[in-house]
């Protein structure tokens, strides 16, 4: 008896794995791991998500009409050009069952966010790793990457878990390389917390090209990351057909309530960017102060590269896991010796940078 039998490609895919939230032996860990917001939730995101709770006997608009207008004037878009989805993981994973066949190649830097290798293998999908360049995305290796069975090429801009970013320039001439019938992906997660007068998060790009979507998450500087609410942008034939396989009501009532409030709160929205600018550099200083090297970042998180011996990154992790601090140790990703830390809030910067002087004096 044969039984079920999964597609091939099933058995070989991993399953994404967040970042640690507990510790053994330590009550109440300090969570660095997730790049989640240093100031959580606006109030009035809060509030208008407990307000909903009244109408959860309703289902959704399916269309999410009200959410895609308040995306579409903070962002001066055409709303119909909008699909929101369960995070902006969704999204990705909607454009490899649109766009990918079994043995299709999609392309991503070896650095790169997580989620690609995965989405691709998904769907049976081979996904193809582009070599960075001091830990930022080469566009010339990701150019010389394409074959004729290239589909979709990711780039994450910023990158996730580097904190680099690729100029628009960089960007323009990796979409001008492409085919056209190749997918260009930017997943601009972390777009709000870059300050950079050369960077750009997609918007322009999506709204000429035919073959360029842009994606875009609440879980950062929204701080509504248990909620899962991301979107993407591009031209009217790329959302209607994510559009087509999306599920129906994808985004509950109280979600889209609470996405609305935090767009709207922009008092809230820059307090959190000037806490992530002050404290990022703050711990990048402090950090090489103690002899560290720290890959320049644009995001609200920060590569730490630690030397041999015995002052090594899974050392370090270990150390900072018995104190009671979790940082994202990235063996998995070709950066075992690194630790990403997310931007906490003070007390938190403060502590885990302390302990780090401790670490690095002991060991």
């Amino acid at each position: 008896m044969t039984g079920l039998v999964p597609r091939p490609w099933i058995e070989t895919l991993d399953i994404y794995v967040g970042g640690k939230s507990k510790t053994a032996g330590v009550k109440n860990a300090v969570k660095l791991s997730s790049n989640e917001s240093a100031l959580g939730p606006s109030p009035k995101a809060l509030d208008a998500y407990a307000k909903a709770a009244a109408s959860l006997h309703r289902y959704p608009d399916s269309s999410y009409r009200k959410l895609r207008e308040a995306i579409a004037e903070k962002h001066r878009l055409d709303p119909e050009r909008i699909v929101c989805g369960i995070g902006s993981d969704e999204i990705l994973k909607l454009a490899c069952r649109a766009y990918l066949a079994p043995g299709d190649e999609v392309i991503y830097s070896r650095h790169g966010f997580m989620m690609y290798p995965i989405a691709a293998k998904s769907v049976g999908a081979v996904p193809v790793e582009a070599e960075d360049k001091e830990y930022t995305a080469d566009v010339d290796n990701i150019l010389a990457r394409v074959t004729e069975r290239t589909r979709i090429v990711f780039l994450a801009n910023p990158n996730n878990p580097t904190g680099t970013y690729l100029p628009r320039t960089e960007v323009e001439r990796l979409w001008r390389g492409l085919p056209d019938h190749v997918l260009l992906v930017l997943d601009a997660a972390y777009a709000e917390f870059v300050e950079a007068a050369d960077y750009e998060a997609g918007i322009d790009l999506a709204g000429r090209a035919e073959n360029v979507m842009m994606t875009r998450t609440f879980s950062k500087l929204y701080g509504l990351a248990a909620l899962r609410l991301g979107w993407g942008y591009g031209n009217e034939k790329i959302i209607a057909t994510l559009n087509r396989l999306r599920d129906p009501f994808n985004v509950p009532t109280p979600t889209e309530q609470a996405g609305i409030a935090a767009l709207k709160d922009t008092v809230f929205e820059h307090q959190a960017i000037e806490h992530n600018r002050h404290w990022r550099n703050w711990l990048e200083e402090e950090l090489q102060g103690l002899g560290l090297e720290v890959v320049p970042s644009v995001a609200n998180f920060l590569l730490i590269r630690f030397p041999e011996g015995e002052r090594n990154a899974q050392a370090a992790n270990e150390f900072l896991l018995k104190n009671g601090y979790i940082l994202r140790w990235l063996p998995e990703q070709g950066l075992g010796d690194c630790l990403r830390l997310t931007v906490g809030r003070e007390e938190e910067n403060r502590a885990v940078a302390a302990l780090l002087k401790k670490f690095m004096g002991e060991a």
